[in-house]
């Protein structure tokens, strides 16, 4: 074997020709060719909509948005759960040009605020509620003659749902703006260039200050095409979402995916319920559930509780964290998913850049996140930038037509993750430890920040989560570093168990662990997740990543509370 074929660089075929299309188009093609077929259903709102119905209420939406001044290339923003209004509005916006700002619904007021600065954002389309949550503070801050000031470009706030009147100053209810505004669009077609930007996605906000990526109409849509196609979406299949569209997952993967190959979405409630997700399986006969692994862990739990009748569902889509082997089966077993798809990307390329298929193997879906998308290239480096040979560890960098255009007004954040190789090639480095085995599957050790190093060893958080999620109690995982005055890091886990057995004790856990692995990466404190217990559940993102940092910072608290108490 030559050393270049034992390389850790990997391409993507590029036997399909790369999709020229804005998103409006596609709308238009799907609503012609498909028409009155149901395409997006919210049980929680009572609403069904169909290919040429949301095409419908998108146009509303642009004829509103014209008609309040709002032109090509401004931003629009939306902070709302998982609504058909939501789907309007990236329709509508997109279909004239505008940038869709997709907002974390976790944001407080103060990080709502700043996103909206920080984009020059227009026009503020918000939920007056998130499930149970109100979200009149955030509207009463943006709206108040006080703060306004510091948010000269926003004109106008438009809440959707659950407020019978528009009292605050400077904005409308939903129906109201569209009625006021929404007239026949003007004759003059308003061109949308495949490469113009669609979606501004806030990325790292979790551990430092978020930056605007700026995704274009061709990184997401053909990102979502040939993700559907490791899915094999037909127009027979039936989509189950959780995940929320703010995100890449909800949005792209879910949605875009969906609509490009013909298929059905249910979107159970505006926020994560695992029980109406379970609800909207049975009455829709779903035939593909996504989520992370937590979702798919609380699903369960509820399924052990309650008779379902799931005999339409046969596949997944996870992504985020892995998948352990005893998920994988329980899932196979009480749910009926026998094809499960684990995908990996960062927001930054469009989003996925690996992915398993349904014919992977068992080992190939819980162990690797798979082999390289079409039309892209990915390689592993060293800290100089050499590209390192197959099953070496280093940074896993991606190029080709998934590269989002940089960070919005951040020429500095873009230049220290996009650069230049010596042949022209732009690269982004991901930040993610890898490696790609001889196989041309790719294994994330995890985010190099998140590196454990003990004694000068450097310890991958991910493997040992791995490790302890085949624990037969264990069903969910996090491992983090911790601080110790001999070797400067030590392995803490953070650790939520069934509830069908009696708890283990922090030794045979520990056990577990030194007998596969070593005494360096077994966990020095074990702190239990659950009621009564360190913390009551894992803190997550909007997205349903674990919050390490966070994690951190509680643990050095109660290991500092345990010594006080000692």
């Amino acid at each position: 074997m030559t050393r270049e074929k034992q390389l850790a660089l990997v391409r993507g075929s590029s036997s399909q020709e790369l999709w020229s299309k804005s998103l409006g188009e596609i709308i238009a093609e799907k609503a012609t060719s498909l028409g009155d077929k149901e395409l997006a259903i919210f049980p929680w709102q009572d609403v069904r909509l169909s290919y040429r119905q949301l095409a419908e209420r998108g146009e509303l939406v642009a004829a509103a948005l014209l008609g309040a001044g709002i032109h090509h290339s401004d931003c629009i923003g939306i902070m709302a759960g998982n609504r058909h209004e939501y789907l309007e509005v990236v329709i509508g916006a997109t279909s004239i040009g505008c940038h869709v700002l997709t907002l974390n619904t976790t944001y407080k007021p103060w990080e709502l605020r700043n996103a909206l600065q920080k984009t020059s954002c227009r026009v503020l389309f918000i939920a007056s509620t998130i499930g149970t949550r109100s979200l009149s503070e955030h509207i009463q801050l943006l709206t108040s003659s006080s703060e306004i000031v510091r948010l000269p470009d926003l004109e106008q706030t438009i809440i959707l749902g659950g407020i019978g009147n528009s009292s605050f100053a400077g904005s409308h209810l939903y129906d109201e703006f569209l009625a006021l505004h929404g007239e026949k669009l003007p004759d003059a077609n308003i061109p949308v260039a495949p490469n113009d930007v669609l979606s501004l996605q806030l990325t790292s906000g979790t551990t430092g200050e978020p930056k605007a990526s700026m995704l274009t109409h061709i990184n997401l849509l053909n990102n979502a095409r040939f993700l559907g196609q490791q899915m094999e979406l037909t127009g027979q299949d039936i989509v189950c979402c959780p995940p929320p569209l703010f995100h890449c997952f909800g949005l792209v993967m879910a949605f875009f995916s969906t609509l490009i190959h013909g298929a059905k979405i249910v979107f159970p409630s505006d926020h994560f319920d695992p029980g109406l997700v379970l609800d909207a399986l049975q009455q829709e006969d779903c035939t593909t559930l996504l989520g992370v692994p937590t979702m798919f862990a609380a699903e369960l739990e509820i399924l052990h509780e309650k008779n379902y009748s799931l005999t339409s569902l046969c596949k997944g889509l996870v992504a985020g964290s892995p998948v352990s082997p005893a998920m994988m089966s329980e899932l196979r077993k009480h749910m009926g998913i026998d094809g499960m798809v684990i995908s990996y990307g960062m927001t930054e390329t469009s989003t996925i850049t690996f992915s398993t298929s349904l014919l992977d193997s068992i080992e190939n879906r819980t162990k690797t996140v798979g082999t390289v998308m079409p039309h892209v290239t990915a390689k592993v480096v060293n800290e100089r930038g050499d590209t390192l040979l197959r099953g070496e560890r280093g940074e896993l960098c991606i190029s080709g037509y998934a590269l989002h255009r940089g960070y919005l007004n951040n020429r500095a954040k873009t230049d220290e993750v996009m650069k230049i190789a010596d042949d022209g090639t732009l690269w982004m480095h991901t930040g993610d430890e890898c490696l790609i085995d001889e196989a041309g599957y790719c294994h994330v050790l995890g985010r190099i920040k998140d590196i454990i190093i003990r004694g000068g060893e450097n310890i991958f958080p991910k493997e040992i989560e791995e490790h302890l999620l085949r624990h037969p109690q264990v069903v969910e995982a996090s491992v983090i570093g911790i601080p110790d005055p001999k070797y400067g890091e030590a392995v803490g886990c953070f650790l939520r168990l069934s509830d069908d057995r009696p708890k283990p004790r922090k030794d045979e856990i520990q056990n577990w662990v030194r007998a596969e692995m070593g005494r360096s990466k077994t966990p020095q404190s074990v702190f239990w997740v659950g009621p009564d217990e360190a913390c009551s559940h894992i803190p997550q993102t909007g997205s349903g990543k674990h919050q390490k940092h966070v994690l951190r910072q509680m643990a050095c608290t109660l290991l500092d509370t345990h010594v006080q108490t000692e």
